[in-house]
């Protein structure tokens, strides 16, 4: 029989007793135990961090931009040209 607690680790930290009166309360507001209301208002935290770092968000007018210029490419210019030659040369020096 496995132990369900297998999978799981115990996180600490020391806070203020302030702060810990501010989330005893919240907790209590919204029926969760302290431990849960941490957990669940850490990881929300977590994801929209990931989320953010994951999604750019453009106006419309940066967004017509860029999808311009995805449709109408400009001309390639000198530097862009020498940083394609040196990624090739990198490349077919390292096969």
């Amino acid at each position: 029989m496995s132990n369900s607690h297998e999978n799981t680790v115990r996180i600490t930290a020391r806070i203020p007793v302030s702060i810990q009166e501010t989330l005893q309360r919240a907790a209590e507001l919204s029926g969760a135990t302290l431990n849960q209301f941490m957990i669940q208002a850490a990881l929300k935290e977590a994801k929209k961090m990931i989320e953010d770092e994951r999604v750019i968000i453009l106006s419309q007018s940066d967004a017509d931009t860029v999808f311009s210029l995805i449709e109408n490419p400009p001309v390639p210019n000198a530097k862009l040209k020498a940083a394609l030659k040196k990624h090739q040369e990198f490349f077919s020096e390292s096969n």
